[in-house]
């Protein structure tokens, strides 16, 4: 027995429906799995022995960031895999209709729009935005040292090396020696990046902001540039999250008004439009008064 054409036409909408949310989806989970792994990469170009040597709060709190990139990048490999199969293997003219639905809509569009198209992806990369912004506090004090190192604007001291850094037994082998020791005319507690003879004082450049990151005084300009444009970045990042913070505070306000509605279209099946909802509601049947003079002249 033929199934009938409304029912037929139902399920089509239907299988173009869940296309088009896996078009969403897949879009939304690249965003995450891309943004997380440029993030990464970037960090890691700037600390590289972040895991082989994390002392004090601030530095192991860091280190959550950087698990949260890590999972959201090996979660959206896996969905956008998962989600490609299941698109390739829809019908063909099903697949040609669900493209035209989502053609129109910008690739950039996905992390600022409110409300969003696919919710689980879009927290996925909120989660990623909030994370690099995480690492963009962490690392600012190195960053503002650095942009001071470049413009000269740090005072001449003197670090006096004590001891050096110990590496935990698993990170051995990637171990990254650091000096510890102390600036004479600050008194602060900093690193030189490389191991240096204990006990004989050089000259350095005092940190302009001596906590945290800022510890890791800087050897030259080799050094201070990679902060810098890393340190970039990461402020693009968090005034992004800033932007969609204030999207999402703009399109949820009471004062906003609703959208006004579409004209009306064809009526589906007739290829007429539907008619206006004021039409015929004449106060008194002018209208037909109207026509009935007509015809007497």
């Amino acid at each position: 027995m033929p199934q009938a054409p409304a029912l037929r036409d139902t399920g089509e909408s239907s299988n173009v429906a869940r296309l088009v949310t896996l078009h969403h989806r897949r879009r939304g989970w690249a965003w995450a799995a891309v943004g997380s792994a440029i993030g990464l990469a970037v960090y890691a170009g700037i600390d590289a022995s972040l895991f082989g040597r994390v002392t004090g709060t601030a530095a192991t709190l860091s280190v959550i960031p950087v698990l949260v990139l890590l999972g959201l990048v090996l979660a959206g490999l896996v969905v956008v895999i998962v989600d490609t199969t299941r698109l390739h293997r829809a019908d063909a003219a099903v697949r040609v209709q669900a493209k035209g639905s989502v053609s129109h809509h910008p690739l950039y569009a996905h992390a600022y729009r409110w409300p969003p198209r696919h919710p689980g992806s879009w927290v996925a990369i909120i989660f990623m935005l909030t994370a690099m912004t995480c690492i963009t506090a962490y690392i600012l004090p190195q960053e503002v040292n650095a942009f001071a190192y470049v413009a000269g604007a740090e005072n001449q001291d003197t670090f006096n090396p004590v001891s050096y850094s110990h590496c935990p037994m698993v990170y051995g082998r990637g171990c990254h020696v650091v000096t510890d020791g102390y600036l004479s005319r600050t008194g602060a507690q900093v690193s030189w990046g490389s191991p240096v003879p204990l006990g004989q004082p050089f000259g350095v450049r005092d940190p302009l902001w001596a906590w945290g990151t800022g510890r890791k005084l800087i050897d030259g300009d080799g050094s201070a540039i990679p902060y810098i444009l890393a340190g970039l970045f990461f402020d693009a990042v968090a005034l992004l999250l800033l932007f969609i913070v204030v999207v999402i505070v703009r399109e949820t306000s009471p004062g906003r008004n609703p959208p006004a509605p579409a004209p009306a279209g064809p009526v589906p099946g007739t290829g007429r439009r539907a008619p206006h909802p004021d039409r015929g509601h004449q106060p008194n049947g002018a209208r037909r008064y109207a026509r009935r003079g007509r015809r007497k002249r």
